[in-house]
């Protein structure tokens, strides 16, 4: 008989199994320690206690905020109050509602407005116009709140005053104008990325502001964070003063504050929505990707004095080859990028070889690293985009995804002009996709219930109604196309004569 060994005593179970029961005793030692935690928001949940307060951004504030509405002057309406016009259209809805009436609020940019033209042509104006069409039977009321490079901060505002006019549904479309104003994000720079998103998740739960707002009590101060960036009342833009375009530089603390303030505005918006238990649909903006070179490209940090020159021979070779031999232009770009992958540029031209090639699916993979390189952001980046997706999908809001939609009716997949007039606002036929867009989700959730033959009654009186708004109003339209344009590329003229200095972008 085999006489058992000292080793043979001591051996426990496999190894295997001594790491899952490690696993699992840390598991369990974590929920117990979550579990007071877990009990109290669940306590807190069934008496109402430390309900998040949508209405407090954390990150900026404002100086004075004047109503976007006031009433008429025969009190009969609500319209859009003089002071706002130089960033708004005028529009209007009635004080008193009327019986029967579905009333619908558009908020966002200039997109909303309907640039480069206006709110004739804008979607608000298309869905109003296919909503009587469909459902005659309803009273339909669809009101313009897009503000000229208004980004998500400033709709907020917006937001809350219009929940007090009765509204039906809310339109949200914002993405692309976050980066036009500077602000300092001090208090985000100093947390870093592993801490920042667990502090978020936190400071959306009921013991977060209960506590916060009883220590807040306890001290004798406003709960209300004090760090913010106090902007004014109308937006001012970076590329509104001439330079503009040379105050961007690559940022990525600041860029990371500024996302982290789009997807808790998105947020934020969404929560006032559900808490006024009003309707919302996000909508997911349309990206100009395949005609629309990056607004600023930078070199990468550290390139010595013989990388810069190799860099720029490879990419001025590429460029004598790309129109008769894109194979080799886009190996000489690839080399180049070997040596700085940063210059978004260079990206772009890459994308451009890959069209050429026949290569849709490699030049929008291209065409999105162009876009998200480049340090003057006029177009909206992709954790944005994936925001609104998932904000939509957590919170089950409605969604009308634009960008897919119009990247469908795109060669290659690849959004571009056509439906889009420049880097970021549809064409005319654009907006009216839009508002089919929305119609059919309105549809879905059963607030419209279409009549056969919309579409062709719709594109009749869509002929009619371009028909009556005559030649100035495009003249105007192509005239606003070329100014906003020269904006983009920093050519503004404007100059701070007095007040306080220009906005500054902080610098790396």
């Amino acid at each position: 008989m085999q006489q058992e060994t000292p080793d043979n005593a001591q051996q426990g179970p496999p190894p295997k199994r001594r790491r899952r029961r490690r696993a699992l005793f840390r598991l369990g030692a974590v929920g117990v320690g979550l579990l007071p935690f877990v009990l109290i928001e669940l306590l807190c949940a069934a008496f109402d206690w430390g309900r998040p307060d949508f209405h407090d951004d954390p990150f900026v504030g404002f100086s004075s905020i004047q109503p976007l509405f006031v009433r008429s002057a025969d009190g009969s309406r609500y319209e859009i109050a003089r002071s706002r016009l130089a960033f708004f259209r005028p529009d209007s809805f009635a004080a008193v509602k009327p019986p029967g009436e579905f009333r619908i609020f558009c908020l966002g940019g200039s997109t909303v407005q309907g640039r480069p033209f206006a709110i004739e042509t804008s979607f608000t104006t298309w869905l109003e116009m296919l909503l009587r069409l469909a459902d005659p039977a309803r009273r339909w009321e669809v009101v313009n709140c897009g503000g000229i490079s208004y980004a998500s901060y400033r709709l907020v505002p917006i937001l809350e005053e219009v929940l007090r006019h009765q509204p039906d549904l809310i339109v949200l479309y914002t993405g692309h104008n976050e980066f036009l104003e500077d602000r300092e994000y001090g208090h985000v720079r100093d947390l870093p990325a592993a801490v920042a998103r667990p502090a978020e998740l936190l400071a959306r739960t009921r013991t977060f502001h209960l506590a916060r707002s009883a220590w807040s009590r306890l001290r004798g101060v406003p709960s209300r964070p004090g760090a913010r960036a106090v902007l004014g009342p109308e937006t001012d833009t970076i590329l509104d003063y001439k330079g503009g375009l040379a105050r961007y530089h690559r940022d990525d603390a600041w860029r990371r504050g500024v996302m982290e303030h789009y997807r808790a505005n998105l947020r934020r918006m969404v929560g006032l929505c559900r808490q006024a238990g009003v309707p919302v649909v996000l909508v997911n903006p349309v990206t100009n990707l395949r005609d629309c070179p990056p607004f600023k490209s930078q070199h990468r940090d550290g390139l010595t004095a013989g990388q810069l020159p190799r860099w720029e021979a490879l990419c001025r070779q590429a460029g004598h080859v790309i129109g008769g031999d894109p194979f080799r232009a886009a190996d000489l770009l690839r080399q180049a990028a070997g040596i700085d992958g940063e210059y978004a540029g260079l990206h772009y031209l890459l994308g451009r070889c890959l069209d050429r090639m026949g290569r849709p699916a490699e030049a929008r993979a291209a065409y999105l690293r162009a876009k998200d390189l480049d340090v003057c952001p006029l177009r909206m980046l992709e954790p944005m985009h994936a925001d609104v997706l998932a904000i939509a999908g957590q919170t089950r809001a409605p969604l009308v995804d634009a960008r897919a939609m119009f990247e469908k009716r795109s060669k290659g997949g690849v959004l571009g002009a056509g439906l889009l007039v420049d880097h970021v606002h549809p064409s005319i036929p654009g907006h009216r996709l839009l508002a089919e867009a929305l119609l059919e989700e309105l549809a879905r959730q059963g607030f419209v219930r279409p009549r056969p033959g919309w579409r062709q009654r719709g594109e009749q009186a869509a002929r009619e109604h371009l028909d009556s708004l005559g030649d100035f109003y495009f003249a105007k339209g192509r005239e606003r196309l070329e100014s906003l344009r020269k904006w983009a590329a920093g050519r503004a003229t404007l100059v701070h004569t007095e007040g306080p200095p220009p906005p500054r972008v902080p610098d790396p």
